[in-house]
């Protein structure tokens, strides 16, 4: 029997002056346990997005497909090298009008958290400051005088270009330079900087990783979490920083992140032991970076798949995360090259030079990638009971994993209140494989008594991400305890009561607890009615486990109700709620339940037709072996230069039809080291291999019918070195030295569907 007890006391609630006295919004609140907004506690999700790597005219796209992704709030950095490569000659137009993208975001009944900087990272050339400013000889991210009068200089163009718009009715947040460990005055000096240029905010946050000391109660201390990251060395093991993460624990700190550029080492137990690291008393716990994906270094390439960011995601959950804040949430394209991370610039790592995919949520290309629909249900689950979770208080069991390279013991966790709430197992681990976990049988002792669930003991797979009601009310019936993981809950009409939406968790038996009795239920089948007090009822509906991917939530908010849909298709929704669909067959393949049965919605066609085509492909120049060694620092290899690609790389001309629409984009299967895709000579995104597509948008990068479209692959010897994913390891080692291969190449568009209401 698994025992967690639930009776201990929770901290006391605090309410720091932050968005309560000072830089107040009507009906935002934030105490030491939870946000809260209109008077009800609020557990927000926010997705980074970086408004400067993304065409204006794909603002609103990708905040309509962050949203249908759970997203409530987007933050982004405000690069100050982007904007303002030439002291005095900033620009504030096209994509760089940071007033137009927070108009954008709002417009969509999105928040906004602005990141300020001024330095930032972003994996951008010295951390986002311009040259000019890198240059200058003061003693940069301090108070010192002469480097304050530059950033006093750049708030105030930040706060001319928002116009008035930077307000705590407006923007959200606004967050203080970024992994600054030692200069908790700096941060003070910089919000009293950003107020004199006119920017406020409901919340001012500083990241608190790595032991940082900040300012306490001044900013609001966020955290991170990645399962795995680009600044280790390439002949490292998984590190136990980034193990760390797939177990619940109320510790918050990561010493790993950031620790390449700070001269520490990265290494440890996963948890830190830095004064500061500890939670504020004045906030709670609360996240802005959890990886969302992963950038690539030329020198290690991991490629985190979705199970992989969503266990971290789900542990942070259990663990107690007031907020669920992901980086990056959609990726981008660097706005020109030479902006991005270098050897040559200082670091130790050379970074791609125009794309920013970061293995997101929603791609480079604006294409979601399967990560999307695996955070999807998270967030439908936090839309749905968020209110109630927010100020929940988690609870580690009594038997807890012995340290990172325990891989017997089970991962789990309750968070409730009162014995209400939800039991969270997180089985899953990337590199390191978990066995199925036999014979689980779960006694939380509550003040009410304890729980004892399911029936009997259920073995748990690997892979499993539970998150199991317990003691859960659903207007007046509660499901005493259920085996299958919460996604939310459709309002009632005058025909149907409520319904709750379990999905199952594959390969565990589904069962449902009410009024002590344990009921064995069908995924898939007709919803289970429970008969409650006073006549009261509630519909239980289980989705299967292979619906999981499939799953849509149209959020409360837009619209005014909550709306269920399944199907393969790509659905989002406008803020007043009414759906789109894009997909590539002739019709979009998206169900709807409504009021106990599955209907297909009426749908008008609106724009595009849907086409998967193959590209043809001509190679016009075979690849010659290049050195494969191109410098290194700090044992680290470095890039290749484009002289390398022009005198090695393998050049393959491919033709692209004509007719397609704006949504097209190109999908490039290949093996090697770099890959560039050209047009008209000029190179429009790249790539380090990791065994993952390049996707590109054909009208984004101007690849017509009638432009030379090249990709261009560069060898990767066998003996480089470099750290690859364990599949394209493989393939690497199975190949005759200098792999280069274009395997196909095409061609996906979707046609547009509107709902017809």
């Amino acid at each position: 029997m698994l025992r967690a007890d639930l009776t201990g006391q929770p901290r006391a609630e605090l309410r720091p002056a932050m968005a309560n006295t000072e830089d107040v919004r009507a009906g935002l609140a934030l105490t030491s346990r939870t946000l809260r907004r209109d008077g009800r506690p609020w557990l927000p999700v926010s997705g980074e997005l970086h408004y400067t790597r993304v065409p204006r005219e794909r603002w609103t796209a990708r905040l309509r497909l962050m949203r249908a992704g759970g997203v409530s709030v987007v933050s982004t950095y405000v690069p100050w090298l982007h904007h303002e490569p030439v002291r005095g000659e900033a620009r504030f137009d096209g994509r760089y009008d940071v007033g137009a993208f927070v108009d954008a975001v709002r417009a969509e009944g999105l928040e906004v958290v602005l990141r300020i900087g001024p330095w930032v990272h972003g994996e951008m050339r010295n951390g986002g400051l311009p040259d000019w400013v890198q240059r200058a000889p003061v003693r940069h991210r301090t108070d010192d005088p002469e480097y304050l009068d530059l950033v006093r200089e750049w708030f105030g163009r930040i706060g001319a270009a928002l116009d008035g718009r930077c307000t705590p009715d407006t923007v959200l947040g606004i967050q203080l330079d970024n992994e600054l460990y030692d200069q908790p005055g700096h941060l003070v000096t910089l919000k009293r900087l950003a107020r004199e240029a006119g920017m406020s905010a409901a919340l001012w946050t500083a990241t608190a990783w790595g032991g940082a000391d900040l300012p306490d109660p001044e900013v609001l201390p966020l955290w991170g979490g990645y399962g795995d990251g680009f600044w280790v060395d390439p002949g490292e093991p998984w590190d136990p920083t980034f193990r760390a993460h797939f177990f619940f624990s109320h510790a918050w700190d990561d010493p790993g992140i950031g620790a390449d550029v700070r001269g520490t080492d990265a290494a440890g137990s996963g948890s830190s032991t830095v004064p500061g690291s500890e939670l504020s008393p004045w906030f709670p716990a609360a996240t802005c970076e959890l990886g969302g994906g992963m950038a690539t270094a030329y020198h290690r390439r991991p490629r985190p798949d979705a199970l992989d960011i969503a266990a971290v995601a789900h542990a942070k959950l259990g663990s107690g995360s007031a907020w669920q804040g992901y980086y990056m949430y959609a990726g981008g394209t660097n706005p020109g090259p030479g902006l991005e991370e270098t050897q040559a610039t200082g670091y130790p790592n050379d970074m791609t030079r125009l794309s920013y995919d970061f293995h997101a949520p929603v791609g480079e290309a604006g294409r979601a990638a399967p990560s999307h629909a695996a955070l999807r249900l998270q967030h439908a689950f936090i839309e749905a009971f968020g209110e109630r979770l927010a100020p929940m208080p988690s609870h580690l069991p009594d038997a807890r994993p012995s340290g990172v390279e325990d891989s017997q013991t089970l991962r789990w966790a309750v968070r409730a209140d009162e014995g209400s709430g939800f039991v969270f197992i997180g089985w899953h681990q990337p590199h390191v494989p978990l066995p199925t976990y036999r014979g689980a049988r779960f006694r939380i002792d509550t003040s009410h008594g304890p729980v004892e669930m399911p029936s009997a003991p259920v073995d748990i797979p690997a892979g499993t991400l539970a998150r199991w009601p317990l003691s859960l009310s659903v207007g007046s019936v509660t499901v005493d305890w259920a085996t299958a993981s919460a996604i939310t809950v459709l309002p009632g009409s005058a025909s149907t009561p409520p319904t709750l939406v379990l999905l199952e968790d594959a390969g565990i038996s589904v069962e449902v607890a009410h009024d002590g009795v344990a009921y064995a239920v069908t995924p898939g089948a007709a919803p289970v009615r429970i008969e409650g007090a006073v006549g009261a009822t509630l519909d239980v509906l289980v989705l299967p486990a292979a619906d999981a991917a499939r799953v849509w939530v149209v959020d409360a908010a837009a619209g005014g109700r909550r709306r269920l849909l399944v199907g393969s298709d790509e659905v989002t929704w406008d803020a007043a709620g009414r759906v789109s669909v894009r997909g590539s067959g002739d019709a979009p393949d998206v169900r709807e339940y409504v009021d106990g049965a599955w209907l297909t919605p009426r749908w008008e066609h609106a724009d595009g037709t849907g086409v998967v085509a193959s590209v043809s492909v001509r190679r016009v120049r075979a690849s010659t072996a290049p050195s494969g060694d191109y410098g290194s620092r700090d044992g680290r290899q470095a890039a290749p230069d484009d002289a390398v690609l022009d005198a090695h790389a393998a050049v393959y001309r491919l033709d692209i039809p004509a007719g397609l629409g704006d949504d097209a984009v190109l999908r490039v299967r290949w093996a090697g080291d770099v890959a560039q895709l050209r047009v008209d000579g000029a190179t429009a995104t790249d790539r380090f291999w990791d065994g993952s597509e390049l996707v590109a948008n054909l009208h984004d990068i101007g690849a017509g019918p009638d432009a030379r479209v090249e990709v261009r692959i560069l060898p990767l010897c066998r003996d480089t070195g470099v750290h690859l994913p364990v599949d394209a390891a493989a393939r690497l080692a199975a190949s005759a030295d200098g792999l280069s291969e274009l395997d196909d190449a095409r061609i996906d568009q979707r046609a547009l569907w509107r709902e017809i209401r």
